[in-house]
């Protein structure tokens, strides 16, 4: 009993618990936010704007929450203070019902809630290089718990109708919350040398900033923007097309499972591939994702694309992130982490606003579009490791 507590209080294990609960809320957006506000009477283009402007504002916010946090004794503080914040308003939701006031109380809840992945997955990531343990097992819990809230939100929904979207997203957003609380510090003790320490690494954010730095970032930012499309607008617009709602949380579902399956079992595959490689990856399968989508295939070929998501997101996400660790050092590890969340948020700007005009005038044929995103991604990877060729996994 008390070698099962032990195992349990592990930081990693606790920092597990805490993934399970960051994606909660951002899955019941994902799987009814677009419908719910069809129901309030809000157009695809106002949705486009209310998707777009948290983002927006996302992009100043982080860096500054990056850097707070860096500068932090550990790096645990910044992340329960935003998880108070991103539980306290949600409570505003029950009282909005036009386009600006929904505006107004989307954007808190999305700016506070967008400001904890960047630094939790820094400092995951610094903690289970430093321990030697297994990154994509602790972050892989997050997958799992969006996976099944969009089940949930599926059936809450399909049982209880719309109402049910504002109390299921408050009530997870509230559990994150509580949960930070129980968080591990991260940072390593004082004058402890890691192997991340050895390498060759930038410890200013200006020192990294070199072209062949900043295109692999970019090229997973245009891969992650479509990923923004799918949580803005392709429930919508599988609904409009024929797609039961006893089908679109599953559709979503599925997605995360399959990239929850890369991540769990990515060490045990053992892939000899380098960061900038695994970029390259996805952005090739985010063209054919997207092409496929575009074509308004059936249910079953639907649920095909959406396997596309381990290695669209999840293979994508695991060399963006292990590519910023490779070449930072922990003195700005989340500040690093959080530029490469800005550029993907500005991409989300873009992609989520001009989808919104798209799908609006021509529905799901716009997603063409984001298949040619993933051409930009591709080039953008080719021409970094053209400048500087990747060497082991970095």
């Amino acid at each position: 009993m008390v070698s099962a507590l032990a195992r349990w209080a592990t930081p990693e294990h606790r920092a597990s618990v805490f993934h399970f609960t960051v994606f909660l809320s951002t899955a019941v957006s994902s799987v009814y936010l677009g419908i719910w506000l069809t129901g309030k009477g809000i157009p695809p283009d106002e949705i486009g704007i209310i998707n777009a402007a948290p983002v927006l504002l996302l992009l100043a916010l982080n860096l500054f929450v990056g850097r707070l946090a860096d500068r932090a004794r550990d790096w645990r503080n910044v992340i329960v203070i935003m998880s108070l914040l991103a539980g306290a308003f949600p409570l505003a939701m029950f009282f909005v019902s036009d386009f600006w006031s929904i505006l107004l109380v989307w954007t808190l809840c999305s700016m506070s809630m967008g400001s904890i992945p960047p630094v939790i997955d820094a400092a995951t990531v610094r903690l289970t290089q430093r321990n030697g343990t297994d990154f994509g097992a602790v972050r892989g819990w997050g997958t799992v718990g969006y996976s099944l809230a969009t089940i949930l939100t599926s059936t809450l929904v399909a049982w209880l109708g719309p109402e049910a979207f504002v109390p299921l997203f408050f009530v997870l957003s509230a559990l994150r919350a509580l949960v930070s609380l129980q968080l591990p510090l991260f940072r390593a003790p004082p004058r402890e040398t890691t192997l991340v320490d050895l390498n060759p690494i930038a410890s200013k954010l200006r020192d990294a900033l070199k072209p062949w730095f900043v295109l692999p970032l970019l090229g997973f930012a245009f891969v992650n923007s479509t990923h923004s499309v799918i949580g803005g607008f392709a429930a919508l617009v599988w609904h409009q097309n024929g797609v039961s709602d006893a089908f679109i949380g599953p559709l979503i579902a599925v997605s995360a499972g399959a990239e929850a399956i890369l991540m769990f079992s990515w060490k045990r595959l053992g892939w000899r591939i380098s960061a900038r490689h695994m970029i390259l990856l996805a952005a090739v399968a985010t063209m054919f994702r997207w092409a496929i989508m575009a074509l308004n295939p059936p249910v079953y070929v639907l649920f095909f694309t959406q396997l596309l998501h381990a290695i669209t997101y999840g293979l994508g996400y695991f060399g963006m992130v292990h590519f910023v660790a490779n070449w930072t050092s922990e003195d700005i590890a989340a500040e690093a982490q959080s530029f490469a969340f800005v550029l993907q948020q500005t991409m989300s700007v873009l992609a989520l606003v001009g989808m919104g005009w798209l799908v609006a005038r021509y529905g799901i044929t716009s997603f063409f579009a984001a298949s040619g995103f993933g051409a930009i991604a591709l080039v953008c990877v080719l021409v970094s490791l053209w400048m500087r060729p990747a060497k082991d996994r970095r």
